[in-house]
């Protein structure tokens, strides 16, 4: 499998994200804890050497669900997270406001999954528009992060071209993480960016948003179709077409299912002809 840098180390564009492995809504325990910590071990075996997690999916499960199936970590395992947020009692989403949190929540990150350090850290942005003063005084608690030696590198997620373009006059951004799929791509322009100076773009929803119809993407007309040519999933296709779209692309598909998980990794091996290709690309024209 083709591999990218990723704050210090060389990942397969392949890897693995663990929000589906704690209960409904990335909340509360997992559905079977062994399927669970099996799905991580098989991801090991199958050549992941990137998992994505985060402190607040769970909260805590996923990083202790880690470190339970993985630790001691390979050498090349790299381990990203992303701060930003918080839940609730109640499972909902609660923006960090306090710059010292982002610092703290980096910190729980490296308890809770047994490390000194984490290859990336996202600083996830929530209801920011463009870049301004509170931007840059967060991305500063992450320069402080990884100058100290907390984090390999600095990550960016759910940003535009303006808050990409500003924090590479600051300092290196080692990978943007940004909603992205066949027929969302509004971060078009971000992902051009990243191309650029070679700095990873990581989708995330790029098979379902919970913010949109369950089947816009592996529902489409021209993936189902795809998919019955040529034996594949609709999930496969999807995925591959993804994979394809740029060599900085790195996936991080989640599941908590054995059996998907290989299914997703089989989409290293999967060559779009020509005909899907065109007819994938056209989606959201």
């Amino acid at each position: 499998m083709d591999s990218f840098p990723l704050g210090g180390f060389s990942v397969a564009r392949i890897g693995f994200g663990a929000i589906q492995l704690p209960g409904r809504g990335a909340f509360g325990p997992p559905r079977d804890h062994d399927e669970a910590l099996a799905v991580l071990r098989r991801a090991v075996e199958l050549g992941v050497n990137h998992i994505d997690t985060a402190q607040f999916y769970g909260p805590d499960v996923s990083n202790e669900l880690i470190r339970e199936a993985l630790h001691p970590y390979p050498p090349n395992l790299a381990l990203v997270s992303k701060v930003g947020a918080r839940r609730d009692d109640a499972g909902g989403w609660v923006p960090l406001a306090d710059p010292a949190d982002f610092r703290a929540d980096i910190e729980a990150n490296l308890r809770t999954l047994g490390v000194d350090q984490l290859a990336v850290v996202n600083l996830r942005l929530v209801d920011s528009d463009r870049p301004d003063a509170r931007f840059d005084e967060l991305l500063s608690v992450m320069i402080d992060a990884r100058d100290e030696g907390l984090i390999g590198g600095i990550g960016l997620s759910n940003v535009n071209r303006e808050h990409l373009l500003r924090a590479l006059q600051l300092t290196d951004i080692a990978c943007v993480q940004n909603a992205f799929s066949l027929v969302d791509r509004s971060s078009a322009a971000v992902l051009q960016e990243c191309t650029m100076p070679s700095i990873a773009f990581v989708p995330f929803f790029s098979l379902r948003s919970p913010f949109a119809p369950p089947d816009q993407v592996l529902g489409h007309e021209v993936v189902l179709q795809t998919a019955a040519r040529l034996g594949r999933t609709p999930a496969q296709v999807a995925l591959a077409w993804t994979l394809g779209v740029a060599p900085n692309v790195l996936l991080i598909p989640g599941t908590s299912s054995v059996r998907h998980l290989e299914e997703n990794m089989d989409v290293a091996s999967i060559e779009l002809d020509h005909e899907a290709r065109e007819r994938l690309n056209a989606v959201a024209d």
